[in-house]
């Protein structure tokens, strides 16, 4: 399978593509890499060098991509952050030629915009713009929870709330939201939850919460769970997600580094062990 993914990049350490493309390639999956920017390493560490793409030239990469004639045996594409409307609108566009070449593409969008405790991160508008054009244009959307709660324009508290939204969401376009960094009052302690909602149904998946906060590993977790969907049911896909994401995170923790451990990793990506219990919410 093909998967056109349009992201940032950079050199030094994991975001953007630099994070979602490995587990892909590592998953068996042809990616074909977009860049909308190509900095020196993520804005995490306060400081970066390296271009900023023009919507111009983004369109004109895939636009030359096209002309290879190929888009049709494109199977899905996936976008992550999105630095301004225009780098948004040339996004949909993608999708939109991609799905015109083959009907059975999907579209995974990752919402990125902001998390519990940091606020919006994003520029003004952006955030609007994920809400009304990227949501409705999705086939599978990866919000956080914070994310989930502006794009619903809901509270989340309970496993109740949680689905409500989802379903909320879903109306407005998705058939499939995976939610990220899920914590209810039902959560248990020291725990954090990841859920998916589907026409099928709905799952959630408890690991431990580790100490940490980390760039690029929702990247990762938009990319690794795209893989498993594309080839398994959604529980499954849940379940694989989860144990993979959690190996990155836990290796990370107990390396004591800012970048996600994505390369040392790459076996328990390929190879998930299936440690954590899926539950089905409905």
């Amino acid at each position: 399978m093909n998967i056109l993914s349009i992201q940032s990049s950079v050199a030094y350490g994991h975001a953007g593509n630099s994070s979602a493309v490995f587990p892909l390639q590592r998953l068996g999956y042809e990616v074909w890499p977009v860049y909308t920017v190509h900095f020196s390493n993520h804005t995490g560490y306060g400081e970066w060098r390296g271009p900023v793409f023009d919507p111009e030239t983004i369109a004109d990469v895939i636009t030359g991509i096209e002309e290879r004639g190929v888009l049709g045996e494109c199977d899905a594409v996936l976008s992550g952050y999105q630095g301004g409307e225009r780098v948004g609108a040339v996004i949909l566009d993608a999708v939109a030629r991609v799905k015109a070449a083959n009907p059975k593409a999907i579209y995974c969008a990752d919402p990125v915009m902001g998390d519990v405790g940091r606020g919006f991160f994003v520029r003004p508008g952006i955030p609007e713009f994920m809400r009304d054009r990227v949501i409705p244009a999705a086939d599978i959307v990866t919000p956080n929870q914070f994310e989930l709660d502006f794009l619903t324009g809901r509270e989340v508290h309970t496993v109740a709330d949680l689905l409500e939204s989802a379903d909320a969401l879903r109306e407005r376009g998705p058939r499939t939201v995976l939610i990220t960094s899920v914590q209810t009052d039902q959560t248990p302690a020291d725990s954090v939850q990841l859920a998916v909602v589907t026409d099928a149904g709905a799952w959630m998946v408890t690991t431990p919460l580790l100490p940490m906060y980390v760039s690029g590993a929702g990247d990762a977790t938009a990319a690794i769970f795209l893989a498993h969907w594309l080839r398994a049911d959604p529980a499954n896909a849940l379940a694989d997600t989860a144990d993979s994401v959690y190996s990155i995170m836990e290796r990370t923790h107990n390396a004591g580094t800012r970048e996600i451990q994505l390369i040392a990793s790459q076996d328990e990506i390929a190879h998930p062990q299936g440690r954590f219990e899926v539950t089905r919410l409905r």
